[in-house]
């Protein structure tokens, strides 16, 4: 196993899922019983497979363009890396937690994942397309498994408000400059930009 392609995936991961952390957290605080625990984990799983398809059909799909023009899929992650900033820049001042006072049920949940979740979309085609289909399936697996750790780690962190404070604060901030960095290294690694 490429111990590089594991730490790419797990960080891929990790960056364009870290606000889902804080979504989690506060969907776990409202589940009062072991059936609301479920249907949580059970809706994060609906909603991510669901982006997970989004992007392999893309990926899959983008196999159809000229090999000269994927590298340049990279300026989408840096494009939504430079609109995600500037969202983050004017709202900088705003003190409002994500609105999560709909029920728990397993649809409402996968939805919201899902709606969170377009930006992912934009990142893993790109991604996905230039790492070809056997890295592609250890991007998907790490992922899957990813789900899991965040479902875990939300339902800790609603019981403890200093650590949810804290994401809710420099998460916004983290995810611009990593979209940014996946965008410009896709471009770099795969000679979109001309070499002098």
């Amino acid at each position: 196993m490429d111990l590089g392609l594991l730490g790419r995936a797990v960080g891929m991961f990790a960056v364009t899922n870290i606000d889902d952390l804080l979504i989690l957290a506060l969907f776990f605080g409202q589940a009062t019983s072991r059936a609301g625990v479920v249907r949580v984990v059970a809706g994060q799983y609906l909603g991510f497979i669901a982006i997970l398809t989004a992007s392999v059909a893309g990926a899959l799909g983008a196999g159809l363009l000229p090999r000269s023009v994927i590298p340049y899929l990279g300026l989408l992650p840096l494009l939504l890396g430079v609109r995600a900033g500037w969202k983050a820049w004017r709202e900088r001042h705003d003190d409002e937690q994500p609105d999560c006072a709909g029920g728990l049920g397993v649809g409402q949940v996968a939805a919201v994942t899902l709606a969170n979740g377009g930006d992912n979309v934009g990142v893993y085609v790109p991604v996905f397309t230039v790492s070809g289909t056997a890295d592609m399936a250890v991007f998907v697996a790490v992922f899957l498994v990813g789900v899991a750790v965040w479902c875990a780690a939300g339902r800790f962190f609603a019981t403890r408000s200093l650590i949810a404070e804290a994401l809710s604060r420099w998460g916004h901030a983290l995810l611009p400059v990593v979209l940014i960095g996946i965008g410009v290294l896709i471009l770099l690694e795969h000679s979109a930009v001309p070499h002098p």
